[in-house]
């Protein structure tokens, strides 16, 4: 199967709908992109639109469900697709779709502030000697705790 590497930047159009698929969940909602263009007097004027649903596996739903809602700019990485179904009325229908590898906020068009997921105790020991003596940047840190895994990680490295 040829997987053709796709990004998009747009803005959540849909609901995100979160279902379960065997043992795994999925993520699905559609992002619009909306183009424009200049005209020779200098004034933008709408141009072409693009509809895409992307679907969200794995780590991915863990990220975006409950975080992003419809009417959000984001940034969608992943492998482009087509999706193939018959309607109510038996006829063969084509979507384009995208499984995400990737989908987060565009900071162009939104301001957020990072929270970094809690780590499991194994995370925390295998990852130990590649953080050690690393100190955050936001002060927010509960002094009296002094958990590593009550301290978020830095945004640079």
């Amino acid at each position: 199967m040829f997987e053709t590497p796709f990004h998009m930047v747009g803005t959540i159009v849909t609901d995100p709908i979160l279902r379960r698929v065997g043992d795994q969940q999925v993520l699905k909602f559609r992002v619009a992109s909306n183009s424009r263009r200049r005209t020779p007097e200098g004034v933008w004027e709408p141009g072409n639109s693009l509809f895409v649903t992307v679907n969200c596996w794995g780590q991915v739903v863990d990220g975006v469900s409950g975080v992003l809602i419809k009417g959000d700019p984001v940034v969608v990485v992943g492998t482009v697709y087509t999706s193939e179904y018959d309607d109510k009325e038996g006829n063969r229908r084509s979507s384009v779709e995208v499984r995400a590898s990737a989908v987060g906020p565009d900071l162009t068009r939104a301001t957020v502030r990072i929270e970094q997921r809690r780590r499991t105790e194994e995370d925390a020991e295998s990852g130990a000697e590649s953080t050690a003596g690393e100190a955050t940047s936001d002060g927010d840190e509960d002094e009296a705790s002094g958990k590593a895994e009550d301290r978020g990680l830095p945004l640079t490295a």
